[in-house]
């Protein structure tokens, strides 16, 4: 994890709550009070490149029991965009902003195992390939681990879906990232066939 990287922070924007930075788990309680306020209808991720398996499920039990929506603005990666699957519909936001999210993967996946990774009720239980197998399911109020290296995931390794915008609409690029490219992500593979709508990774 990047030391340069900063931690989460927390911003209400009427009914929306804005999450930016790691999900490194020192928001979680505040995170999850909030949404339990009742006032919070959607969840908006903007530039969150990351943070521990841990934090990532945290979040999501907060987002999943309350029932709101999830939207990314920006980039969001690994744990961010485990967390933005936990909304009732998860988008990507309007804007001239490329949008980008990342899901962790522990190896490339096929073209069978995409069409059903990520849908349905069932799509949370991916992150048991990025935490070890003797851990205990995560509560929303679960202090954050001390111990990050715990998660197997990589920030930089899964498949990547992006939509940018252009005269004309937007344009939706799928790409398996194996790691090694770092923050270039113009040196992913391109996957074909990978519409984020059809695979459930994006809600209409």
């Amino acid at each position: 994890m990047p030391s340069a990287s900063t931690a989460a922070e927390l911003e209400v924007q009427g009914g929306r709550l804005v999450v930016s930075g790691m999900l490194d788990g020192t928001m979680v309680k505040e995170f999850t009070e909030q949404l339990g306020s009742g006032t919070i209808h959607t969840v908006v991720f903007e530039d969150s490149f990351g943070g521990t398996a841990e934090a990532a499920g945290a979040f999501a039990d907060a987002i999943r029991a309350s029932g709101v929506q999830t939207e990314v603005r920006g980039q969001c990666m690994a744990a961010c965009a485990y967390a933005f699957l936990a909304g009732k519909t998860h988008r990507f936001g309007y804007g001239l902003q490329v949008n980008g999210i990342l899901l962790p993967v522990a190896q490339r996946p096929s073209a069978a195992e995409l069409a059903v990774r990520w849908r349905g009720d069932d799509a949370h239980k991916t992150l048991a390939e990025f935490t070890p197998t003797s851990a205990k399911p995560v509560e929303a109020s679960a202090p954050p681990a001390k111990d990050s290296s715990r998660d197997n995931w990589q920030p930089d390794h899964g498949v990547l879906f992006t939509a940018s915008p252009t005269l004309f609409g937007r344009v939706y690029n799928t790409y398996y990232c194996d790691g090694t490219q770092g923050r270039d992500f113009s040196k992913c593979e391109r996957l074909a066939d990978a519409d984020p709508y059809k695979l459930g990774v994006l809600t209409p």
